[in-house]
């Protein structure tokens, strides 16, 4: 079918929104790793992490300053090409503008102190970490670094990869502590903790729910879990422990951000239906995931 003017002006509307999003989220974490992290000596993880080590190895073992953008646009050049083969081009192309636009305000904001209470760093950078790269995820783009590899492996392994992530940032800020004093190092570790456990909260699209549903009218259940999540849904015969009579019990796994606005639907068409949603550690096999464009 060909494209109509209507879709073309659609598409760049929300083109148009995606980049003033992203654009957005690369300033929000320039002022946090300008204002909030380099002011308590604190590292985030990934090759935002890794790139700040760098800066301050060249600052205080050769006496140079180097720019924060070069540095990071090339330590994500290995993860950028995962996600231009194996995620998705468009995709690619925001996380690519979201990268180097937060280099550029790292590098041009005006230098201003807010705080320098590692504490306060480590919780509140945290937490407005987590929603810069909320507004990128909310507008399928990253930030860049091991995002791109958390989505990679939750899309092909249907692993939930955040808790992955914080481990393999633990290894870098270890090396932080070693070259740089561990109270640092160990605020780092907090604030990684934090924004992850606020990304877990804020954002919810890789991680899936497994869905027990005893109901009377399994059949229209499972019509609505495809309509709903786009997965199908297996039957399970069942029989009630106290009156004896024969229940259908609909069992499915969807994304646990659908499971919001599947569950009152559910309740709608059988308000009787009993539901246990279970969070999903890992599965293998096909699970539908929204391609990236």
């Amino acid at each position: 079918m060909p494209t109509t003017k209507n879709d073309l002006g659609s598409m760049f509307r929300r083109d148009l929104f995606r980049l003033i999003v992203v654009l957005l989220a690369a300033l929000l974490l320039g002022m946090n790793i300008k204002y909030l992290l380099n002011d308590g000596g604190l590292y985030p993880g990934g090759a935002q992490g890794l790139t700040i080590i760098i800066q301050r190895i060249c600052q205080t073992y050769l006496g140079i300053n180097i720019y924060y953008t070069p540095v990071n646009v090339l330590l994500n050049s290995i993860p950028v090409y995962i996600g231009y083969r194996y995620i998705g081009k468009k995709f690619t192309l925001f996380s690519m503008i979201m990268v180097f636009f937060n280099g550029v305000f790292v590098d041009i904001l005006p230098d201003f102190s807010v705080t320098q209470d590692p504490l306060l760093i480590a919780v509140f950078g945290g937490i407005v970490n987590a929603v810069a790269i909320t507004m990128c995820l909310k507008v399928d783009a990253t930030s860049g670094g091991t995002d791109f590899i958390s989505i990679f492996l939750s899309q092909k392994k249907g692993i939930d990869a955040f808790p992955y992530i914080l481990v393999f940032n633990v290894v870098i800020l270890t090396i932080a502590g070693i070259l740089f004093g561990w109270d640092k190092a160990l605020y780092s570790m907090i604030f990684q903790y934090v924004s992850t456990q606020a990304l877990h909260i804020l954002y919810r699209t890789y991680q899936q729910r497994t869905l027990f549903i005893i109901t009377d009218m399994p059949d229209r259940v499972c019509s609505l879990i495809y309509a709903t999540c786009g997965h199908g849904a297996t039957l399970i015969d069942g029989e009630g422990s106290y009156a004896h009579k024969n229940k259908k019990i609909v069992y499915s796994i969807v994304s646990a951000s659908d499971t919001r606005k599947l569950i009152p639907k559910i309740k709608e068409v059988d308000k009787n239906a009993f539901i246990n949603s279970v969070r999903t550690e890992e599965i293998m096999g096909n699970f539908y995931m929204k391609p990236r464009d």
